[in-house]
């Protein structure tokens, strides 16, 4: 993401014990249906509302920047000044990445689906996230407790779409062993909503456009196991400059994940280094070409902020529309959601595990296990969250760690095994908007035994 308050950075302090002495047990809570809205699902390379494709047409949401622990949707003011904005853009989805999990959200939830708009949430926070510097100590009870705590807040609301395990956690050759704990998270929070009878919704990861290892990141989230492949993979993109479809390289990233098998997104799109934006990449991205490999994405971002994506500035505690925000509802408008898409896959199928290689030195065939005094929480359920303003987790290994490695494709403790998003979906730090253009590599991590068969990629030329 694009800030200059990364929030990963929190990684290399040194954050005091947080407590992971027994939490609360919760109860296993039927959904919110108050307010009517089609619960989203995976099939094939798509997500789906009753029965209808659904395309994100979305934006990153983060008042204060994505580094700050504030979370928009516990204040319901603030909540319903920017929900009238939403409307006005005509948006369906807004992605935030800080969220607290001690606060209650069933009235900015609500209003958000009786504006026919669904979250895409993050799990992690700033102080509750993998550390991609150091990944083992951070992936331990006290972390996995805050994590179970969002899912179980945010698994009860019909128009919660999809968690991320993690944002742009691996972005270099010396973070790219983070992978690993970034899949156990994806694991663990997959068996958690089984464990504990929630809504099976999508659990991917948000990736770093970052051409050194972004398709051997792709694959790895997408092989082995269903227990821990990602229900979707999603990357954010700046490579579209005020340009076109060939000078951007996305004619490339839509080949490349045309037999992808899960479903594509953008989590961040919008470059802000030529000019005022006009988002004419909303044309491609709803193209019936495109819409056959990508679902959509979400624009960078809602609130200016110190980085310059903003379309709007709040002011004294009042909205002022900027230019941009013009300009993105106006795309919006002229390029509405396609009523067909070319290619779509009616089965979700993964694909090969990239082996270990000189940029992506993960391990094929193994994953931390999960701690085993987070084990609890299956049973017991996660209890009252840390909220975003607790010790932190990072460096909390006295709440127990990983202690061994299991093979890949062994399911947490009293997880049962399913198939990707079939029911019902970290802070790392900041992107450069470098340009993906090589081709799927192979690479193996997570149960290399299960792993499918990458398909032949095919061209796809338009535009």
């Amino acid at each position: 993401m694009k800030t200059t308050a990364v929030a990963c950075a929190l990684a290399g302090l040194a954050i005091g014990s947080a407590s992971a002495e027994s939490p609360t047990p919760t109860e296993r809570q039927a959904p919110h249906r108050a307010r009517a809205v089609p619960v989203v699902t995976v099939s094939g390379n798509a997500f789906w509302a009753n029965g209808e494709r659904f395309i994100i047409r979305g934006i990153d949401y983060q008042p204060g920047s994505s580094g700050k622990n504030d979370d928009p949707i516990a204040n319901v003011n603030t909540c319903k000044r920017d929900i009238t904005e939403f409307k006005r853009l005509g948006i369906n989805a807004v992605r935030i990445y800080s969220l607290d999990n001690s606060a209650n959200h069933d009235e900015c939830m609500g209003l958000l689906a009786d504006a026919g708009i669904y979250l895409m949430a993050d799990v992690n926070s700033p102080k509750y996230s993998i550390n991609r510097d150091d990944p083992g100590p951070s992936y331990n009870a006290a972390y996995l407790q805050s994590v179970f705590a969002t899912v179980e807040e945010f698994a009860k609301y019909d128009n919660t779409l999809l968690f991320f395990s993690g944002n742009e956690v691996i972005y270099t050759l010396n973070t790219t062993t983070s992978a690993e704990y970034v899949k156990a998270t994806t694991r663990d929070v997959k068996n958690y909503m089984r464990a504990r009878g929630l809504r099976q919704i999508p659990v991917g990861y948000s990736a770093a456009d970052i051409s050194a290892n972004v398709w051997q990141a792709a694959n790895y989230f997408n092989c082995g196991s269903d227990d821990a492949r990602s229900d979707f993979w999603a990357f954010n993109d700046y490579s579209w400059c005020n340009t076109d479809f060939l000078t951007s390289g996305w004619n490339q990233k839509v080949q490349n994940f045309t037999d992808y098998g899960i479903p594509v997104f953008l989590s961040e799109y919008g470059c802000n280094t030529n000019g005022e934006r006009k988002f004419n990449e909303i044309e491609s991205l709803m193209h019936p070409n495109t819409t056959g490999v990508y679902s959509g994405g979400l624009m960078f971002e809602y609130t200016m902020e110190e980085n310059n994506f903003g379309i709007i500035e709040v002011k004294n505690g009042k909205v002022e529309e900027l230019p941009e925000f013009g300009n993105f509802a106006s795309a919006l408008s002229k390029w509405p959601m396609p009523t067909a898409a070319t290619a779509l896959h009616s089965t979700t199928h993964g694909v090969a595990c990239p082996t270990s290689a000189s940029l992506w030195e993960v391990n094929e065939s193994l994953l931390p296990k999960m701690p085993q005094e987070a084990e609890k929480y299956m049973d017991d359920g996660a209890g009252t969250g840390p909220g975003l303003d607790g010790d932190g987790s990072q460096w909390n290994v006295d709440s127990g760690t990983a202690t061994t490695s299991v093979a890949s494709g062994t399911p947490s403790p009293t997880g049962q095994g399913s198939s990707s998003g079939g029911g019902g979906g970290n802070n790392g730090g900041s992107g450069n908007g470098e340009s993906a253009a090589a081709g799927l590599a192979s690479h193996g991590m997570l149960y290399a035994s299960f792993a499918a068969a990458v398909g032949t990629i095919m061209g796809v030329m338009f535009l």
